[in-house]
């Protein structure tokens, strides 16, 4: 704060003060406007409630001046005044400050129980998978959802389906260093009825309805131009984050014809911006810990639910 807004908000401050003072001394000693104290000032309320000519009662008035008491020890004491900081040196931001470093001091305790074990080891604890939920629904739940299980255009991390792998440190890497993926529109490069052709082979690698016709036509072309991200074999690259086309999980398309064409056509741009800056690698562990235990879970009931219905055949 400057010299001159200091001194403002002073002197604004001591004149509202002293005015108050002032007004409060010249209207409760004696009557208004040398009136008879019982004569009426001319102001009537539901009927029959007048205002007389009288001064303030003398508890009220005694309670002003502690009021104007207590006004006075607080700018002397703590911050009020301009830059003046009050004899108790006492500030918001001091206050701010000492319950972070409490909190911080606590979280270092917890964070260090955690620190040295490996990061496969922290999705089988439980205490460690706790805390690493609360972290993902604080950061992460905005864009995955607050189950893991994303949305249009933002990955399930819940299922086996990874673009960059889903190896535990892998998971970390994406957290603390983010994730740029992108597929460039490819219009431009599939003339014709290319995109048509290729978006039906597309599908055809799922095992999705297609027209075989335009999905043999489009194979080639595929193998020439998609291949060199996608493989030949449709199955992604997790060096490029490139997806997995060949099961029924898609990030963008939802599986039908025209998204996939969209995608192709247009192209896709996705920012999967870096956290270690922001939740430090202690928090951005717990939150791998705990996403690849949702995994971990959602694997062992999707065996289950196998096991069972193959019983029942």
């Amino acid at each position: 704060m400057s010299a001159g807004w200091s001194f403002y908000i002073v002197a604004l401050t001591a004149i509202n003060l002293i005015g108050l003072i002032w007004l409060l001394l010249a209207t409760a000693a004696k009557p208004k406007n040398d009136k008879p104290a019982t004569e009426t000032m001319g102001h009537v309320w539901d009927g029959d409630i007048e205002e007389l000519n009288n001064p303030l009662p003398r508890w009220w008035f005694i309670l002003f001046i502690l009021t104007f008491i207590f006004g006075f020890a607080y700018l002397a004491l703590y911050p009020g005044l301009g830059t003046f900081k009050g004899s108790l040196g006492w500030s918001s931001g001091a206050e701010v400050q000492a319950e972070l470093d409490a909190t911080n001091a606590k979280l270092e305790t917890l964070f260090a129980g955690f620190r040295n074990q490996p990061l496969a080891d922290l999705i089988d604890n439980p205490a460690a998978t706790k805390v690493g939920r609360n972290v993902f629904a604080n950061n992460c739940s905005a864009c995955h959802g607050s189950d893991a299980r994303g949305a249009t255009g933002y990955p399930n991390l819940v299922d086996a389906d990874w673009l960059y792998g889903g190896e535990p440190e892998t998971v970390l890497a994406s957290i603390m260093n983010g994730r740029h993926g992108l597929m460039p529109p490819m219009v431009a490069t599939l003339p014709g009825n290319g995109v048509e052709e290729v978006a039906n082979y597309a599908l055809s690698l799922s095992g999705l309805a297609h027209d075989a016709r335009l999905a043999s036509v489009g194979k080639p072309k595929f193998e020439a131009i998609c291949a060199a991200c996608h493989g030949v074999d449709g199955k992604g690259n997790h060096a490029l984050g490139a997806p997995n086309l060949t099961d029924d999980i898609w990030l963008h398309g939802n599986g039908n014809l025209a998204g996939i064409k969209n995608t192709i056509t247009y192209g896709v741009s996705g920012v999967m911006p870096a956290w270690g800056a922001l939740i430090s690698e202690d928090r951005a562990r717990l939150a791998a810990a705990w996403i690849l235990a949702q995994g971990k879970s959602s694997a062992e009931s999707e065996r289950d639910d196998a096991a069972r219905s193959g019983g029942a055949r």
